[in-house]
Protein backbone atom coordinates (compact mmCIF):
# COMPACT_ATOMS: atom_id res chain seq x y z
CA UNK A 1 0.00 0.00 0.00
CA UNK A 2 1.30 3.46 -0.93
CA UNK A 3 0.04 6.64 0.73
CA UNK A 4 0.49 9.93 -1.14
CA UNK A 5 -0.28 13.48 -0.07
CA UNK A 6 -1.31 16.34 -2.33
CA UNK A 7 -2.52 19.85 -1.59
CA UNK A 8 -5.72 19.58 0.50
CA UNK A 9 -6.11 15.88 -0.30
CA UNK A 10 -5.01 12.43 0.73
CA UNK A 11 -4.99 9.49 -1.63
CA UNK A 12 -3.85 5.89 -1.29
CA UNK A 13 -2.84 3.38 -3.93
CA UNK A 14 -3.35 -0.31 -3.21
CA UNK A 15 -2.33 -2.96 -5.74
CA UNK A 16 -3.56 -6.54 -5.58
CA UNK A 17 -1.52 -8.66 -8.01
CA UNK A 18 -2.88 -11.88 -9.48
CA UNK A 19 0.23 -12.25 -11.64
CA UNK A 20 2.42 -10.07 -13.88
CA UNK A 21 -0.41 -9.52 -16.35
CA UNK A 22 -3.31 -9.00 -13.93
CA UNK A 23 -3.86 -6.70 -10.98
CA UNK A 24 -6.55 -4.69 -9.26
CA UNK A 25 -5.83 -1.13 -8.20
CA UNK A 26 -7.82 0.59 -5.46
CA UNK A 27 -7.54 4.40 -5.39
CA UNK A 28 -9.50 6.09 -2.58
CA UNK A 29 -9.23 9.86 -2.14
CA UNK A 30 -10.62 12.54 0.15
CA UNK A 31 -10.42 16.28 -0.59
CA UNK A 32 -10.73 18.64 2.35
CA UNK A 33 -11.00 21.69 0.11
CA UNK A 34 -13.86 20.34 -2.00
CA UNK A 35 -15.32 18.13 0.74
CA UNK A 36 -15.49 15.14 -1.58
CA UNK A 37 -14.85 11.42 -1.08
CA UNK A 38 -14.51 8.67 -3.67
CA UNK A 39 -12.62 5.55 -4.64
CA UNK A 40 -11.77 4.09 -8.01
CA UNK A 41 -11.40 0.37 -8.66
CA UNK A 42 -9.38 -0.34 -11.79
CA UNK A 43 -8.59 -3.80 -13.17
CA UNK A 44 -5.39 -3.95 -15.23
CA UNK A 45 -5.33 -6.96 -17.57
CA UNK A 46 -2.68 -6.48 -20.24
CA UNK A 47 -3.59 -9.64 -22.19
CA UNK A 48 -7.15 -8.38 -22.74
CA UNK A 49 -5.88 -6.58 -25.83
CA UNK A 50 -5.66 -9.97 -27.57
CA UNK A 51 -9.32 -10.61 -26.73
CA UNK A 52 -10.67 -7.27 -27.89
CA UNK A 53 -11.44 -6.27 -24.29
CA UNK A 54 -10.11 -3.03 -22.72
CA UNK A 55 -6.88 -3.58 -20.80
CA UNK A 56 -8.08 -1.17 -18.10
CA UNK A 57 -11.62 -1.41 -16.68
CA UNK A 58 -12.62 1.05 -13.99
CA UNK A 59 -15.51 1.83 -11.67
CA UNK A 60 -15.78 4.91 -9.44
CA UNK A 61 -17.77 5.05 -6.21
CA UNK A 62 -18.70 8.54 -4.99
CA UNK A 63 -19.68 8.99 -1.33
CA UNK A 64 -21.28 11.66 0.80
CA UNK A 65 -18.31 12.62 3.03
CA UNK A 66 -20.58 13.79 5.86
CA UNK A 67 -22.50 10.51 6.21
CA UNK A 68 -20.51 7.90 4.27
CA UNK A 69 -23.58 7.15 2.15
CA UNK A 70 -22.98 6.00 -1.40
CA UNK A 71 -24.08 8.72 -3.84
CA UNK A 72 -23.23 7.16 -7.19
CA UNK A 73 -21.59 4.26 -9.00
CA UNK A 74 -19.97 5.46 -12.21
CA UNK A 75 -18.34 3.83 -15.20
CA UNK A 76 -14.74 4.89 -14.61
CA UNK A 77 -13.40 4.18 -18.09
CA UNK A 78 -14.54 7.40 -19.76
CA UNK A 79 -13.59 9.48 -16.72
CA UNK A 80 -10.13 7.87 -16.66
CA UNK A 81 -9.61 8.53 -20.36
CA UNK A 82 -10.75 12.14 -20.11
CA UNK A 83 -8.98 13.11 -16.91
CA UNK A 84 -5.69 11.51 -18.05
CA UNK A 85 -5.77 13.39 -21.34
CA UNK A 86 -6.76 16.58 -19.50
CA UNK A 87 -3.71 16.28 -17.24
CA UNK A 88 -1.51 15.78 -20.31
CA UNK A 89 -3.12 18.82 -21.91
CA UNK A 90 -2.26 20.97 -18.89
CA UNK A 91 1.35 19.77 -18.99
CA UNK A 92 1.55 20.28 -22.76
CA UNK A 93 0.15 23.81 -22.57
CA UNK A 94 2.76 24.66 -19.96
CA UNK A 95 5.78 22.85 -21.40
CA UNK A 96 5.43 22.56 -25.20
CA UNK A 97 6.32 25.30 -27.67
CA UNK A 98 3.39 27.47 -28.72
CA UNK A 99 4.10 26.92 -32.43
CA UNK A 100 3.94 23.11 -32.24
CA UNK A 101 2.71 21.71 -35.56
CA UNK A 102 3.37 17.96 -35.57
CA UNK A 103 1.82 15.49 -33.11
CA UNK A 104 2.91 11.85 -32.78
CA UNK A 105 0.98 9.24 -30.81
CA UNK A 106 2.46 5.84 -29.99
CA UNK A 107 -0.37 3.45 -29.21
CA UNK A 108 -3.89 3.44 -30.68
CA UNK A 109 -6.20 2.52 -27.80
CA UNK A 110 -8.64 4.56 -25.72
CA UNK A 111 -5.95 6.90 -24.40
CA UNK A 112 -4.78 7.61 -27.94
CA UNK A 113 -8.29 8.80 -28.79
CA UNK A 114 -8.66 11.00 -25.74
CA UNK A 115 -5.17 12.45 -26.18
CA UNK A 116 -5.77 13.26 -29.84
CA UNK A 117 -8.95 15.07 -28.81
CA UNK A 118 -7.25 16.97 -25.97
CA UNK A 119 -4.12 17.93 -27.94
CA UNK A 120 -6.24 19.11 -30.88
CA UNK A 121 -8.01 21.58 -28.58
CA UNK A 122 -4.66 23.25 -27.91
CA UNK A 123 -2.99 23.28 -31.32
CA UNK A 124 -3.85 23.38 -35.01
CA UNK A 125 -1.61 20.53 -36.10
CA UNK A 126 -0.45 20.35 -39.69
CA UNK A 127 0.26 16.63 -39.30
CA UNK A 128 -0.70 13.89 -36.84
CA UNK A 129 1.12 10.55 -36.98
CA UNK A 130 0.22 7.35 -35.17
CA UNK A 131 1.96 4.04 -34.61
CA UNK A 132 0.94 0.77 -32.98
CA UNK A 133 2.81 -2.50 -32.63
CA UNK A 134 -0.26 -3.97 -34.36
CA UNK A 135 -0.25 -2.26 -37.75
CA UNK A 136 -3.94 -2.88 -38.39
CA UNK A 137 -4.81 -0.91 -35.25
CA UNK A 138 -2.81 2.08 -36.47
CA UNK A 139 -4.37 1.84 -39.92
CA UNK A 140 -7.90 1.74 -38.48
CA UNK A 141 -7.17 4.66 -36.18
CA UNK A 142 -5.65 6.66 -39.03
CA UNK A 143 -8.64 6.01 -41.27
CA UNK A 144 -11.13 7.00 -38.58
CA UNK A 145 -9.39 10.23 -37.61
CA UNK A 146 -7.82 11.11 -40.97
CA UNK A 147 -4.25 11.00 -39.68
CA UNK A 148 -1.10 9.24 -40.88
CA UNK A 149 -0.31 5.63 -39.95
CA UNK A 150 3.42 4.91 -39.63
CA UNK A 151 5.33 1.69 -40.11
CA UNK A 152 7.65 2.28 -37.15
CA UNK A 153 7.68 4.32 -33.95
CA UNK A 154 10.78 6.11 -35.20
CA UNK A 155 8.99 7.20 -38.35
CA UNK A 156 6.12 8.55 -36.25
CA UNK A 157 8.21 10.65 -33.88
CA UNK A 158 10.97 12.03 -36.11
CA UNK A 159 10.74 15.86 -36.02
CA UNK A 160 7.47 15.72 -34.01
CA UNK A 161 6.88 18.67 -31.68
CA UNK A 162 4.62 16.79 -29.25
CA UNK A 163 4.74 13.04 -28.59
CA UNK A 164 2.24 11.03 -26.54
CA UNK A 165 3.18 7.49 -25.54
CA UNK A 166 0.04 5.58 -24.58
CA UNK A 167 1.10 1.95 -24.96
CA UNK A 168 1.15 -1.23 -22.90
CA UNK A 169 4.81 -1.81 -23.78
CA UNK A 170 6.99 -3.18 -20.96
CA UNK A 171 10.19 -2.03 -22.71
CA UNK A 172 11.05 1.28 -24.43
CA UNK A 173 9.15 2.22 -27.58
CA UNK A 174 10.54 5.77 -27.67
CA UNK A 175 14.28 6.39 -27.95
CA UNK A 176 16.03 9.66 -27.26
CA UNK A 177 18.01 9.56 -30.49
CA UNK A 178 14.73 9.85 -32.43
CA UNK A 179 13.42 12.90 -30.57
CA UNK A 180 14.25 16.39 -31.78
CA UNK A 181 15.59 18.92 -29.26
CA UNK A 182 12.83 20.94 -27.65
CA UNK A 183 10.08 18.39 -28.21
CA UNK A 184 7.58 17.67 -25.44
CA UNK A 185 6.62 14.11 -24.45
CA UNK A 186 3.58 12.97 -22.46
CA UNK A 187 4.50 9.51 -21.17
CA UNK A 188 1.23 7.88 -20.09
CA UNK A 189 1.78 4.11 -20.36
CA UNK A 190 4.18 2.00 -18.26
CA UNK A 191 2.34 2.49 -14.98
CA UNK A 192 4.40 -0.09 -13.06
CA UNK A 193 7.95 -0.01 -11.65
CA UNK A 194 9.02 -2.88 -13.94
CA UNK A 195 7.73 -1.28 -17.16
CA UNK A 196 8.99 1.66 -19.21
CA UNK A 197 8.13 3.31 -22.52
CA UNK A 198 11.12 5.69 -22.65
CA UNK A 199 14.81 4.82 -22.89
CA UNK A 200 17.57 6.17 -20.68
CA UNK A 201 18.95 8.50 -23.36
CA UNK A 202 15.67 10.39 -23.62
CA UNK A 203 14.90 10.62 -19.91
CA UNK A 204 18.40 11.71 -18.92
CA UNK A 205 18.65 14.51 -21.50
CA UNK A 206 15.14 15.85 -20.87
CA UNK A 207 13.72 17.98 -18.09
CA UNK A 208 11.36 15.60 -16.31
CA UNK A 209 8.04 16.59 -14.73
CA UNK A 210 5.60 14.25 -12.96
CA UNK A 211 2.08 14.41 -11.57
CA UNK A 212 3.22 13.08 -8.17
CA UNK A 213 6.87 12.87 -7.14
CA UNK A 214 6.20 10.26 -4.44
CA UNK A 215 4.15 8.09 -6.77
CA UNK A 216 6.68 8.33 -9.62
CA UNK A 217 9.55 7.27 -7.38
CA UNK A 218 7.62 4.15 -6.33
CA UNK A 219 5.46 3.30 -9.33
CA UNK A 220 7.13 4.47 -12.56
CA UNK A 221 9.65 2.29 -14.37
CA UNK A 222 10.41 5.26 -16.64
CA UNK A 223 11.72 7.02 -13.54
CA UNK A 224 13.06 4.10 -11.48
CA UNK A 225 14.76 1.96 -14.15
CA UNK A 226 16.16 4.96 -16.01
CA UNK A 227 17.34 6.59 -12.77
CA UNK A 228 15.69 9.80 -13.93
CA UNK A 229 16.07 13.06 -12.07
CA UNK A 230 12.67 14.66 -11.44
CA UNK A 231 12.78 18.43 -11.82
CA UNK A 232 9.26 19.20 -10.62
CA UNK A 233 5.66 18.14 -10.19
CA UNK A 234 3.47 19.72 -12.85
CA UNK A 235 1.45 21.36 -10.05
CA UNK A 236 4.56 23.30 -9.07
CA UNK A 237 4.64 24.82 -12.55
CA UNK A 238 0.94 25.62 -12.33
CA UNK A 239 1.38 27.48 -9.04
CA UNK A 240 4.57 29.21 -10.19
CA UNK A 241 7.09 27.68 -7.79
CA UNK A 242 8.95 25.89 -10.62
CA UNK A 243 9.60 26.99 -14.20
CA UNK A 244 8.66 25.49 -17.56
CA UNK A 245 11.89 24.57 -19.36
CA UNK A 246 10.63 25.14 -22.90
CA UNK A 247 14.15 25.57 -24.27
CA UNK A 248 14.89 21.91 -23.53
CA UNK A 249 13.21 18.61 -24.34
CA UNK A 250 10.56 17.99 -21.68
CA UNK A 251 8.89 14.84 -20.39
CA UNK A 252 5.67 14.72 -18.38
CA UNK A 253 5.41 11.32 -16.70
CA UNK A 254 1.74 10.74 -15.95
CA UNK A 255 0.72 7.98 -13.57
CA UNK A 256 -2.67 9.42 -12.69
CA UNK A 257 -3.59 10.45 -9.18
CA UNK A 258 -6.82 9.70 -7.40
CA UNK A 259 -7.73 13.34 -6.85
CA UNK A 260 -8.20 13.63 -10.62
CA UNK A 261 -10.80 10.83 -10.51
CA UNK A 262 -12.41 12.34 -7.43
CA UNK A 263 -12.87 15.81 -8.88
CA UNK A 264 -13.99 14.49 -12.27
CA UNK A 265 -16.58 12.23 -10.64
CA UNK A 266 -17.82 15.08 -8.45
CA UNK A 267 -18.11 17.32 -11.52
CA UNK A 268 -20.20 14.69 -13.34
CA UNK A 269 -22.40 14.11 -10.28
CA UNK A 270 -22.96 17.81 -9.61
CA UNK A 271 -23.87 18.51 -13.24
CA UNK A 272 -26.31 15.60 -13.37
CA UNK A 273 -27.98 16.81 -10.16
CA UNK A 274 -28.22 20.41 -11.39
CA UNK A 275 -29.63 19.36 -14.77
CA UNK A 276 -32.32 17.20 -13.18
CA UNK A 277 -33.44 19.76 -10.59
Amino acid sequence: MKVFFAINSLHIMIHIFCDFYRYLGVMPCYSTQSEALATKLVAFYSKNEQKGIPTHQATILLFDPSTGSLLAVMDGNVITDKRTAAASAVATKLLANEDSKVLAILGCGHQARSHLEAMSLLYNFTEVRVWSKTKSHADSFAEEFKVRSCETAEEAVRDADIICTVTMAPTPVLHGDWVKPGAHINAVGACRPDMRELDETLVRKATVYVDSRDAALQESGDIIINKAEIYAEIGEVVNGTKTADKANTTVFKSLGVAVEDLMAAKLVYDRIKSSSS
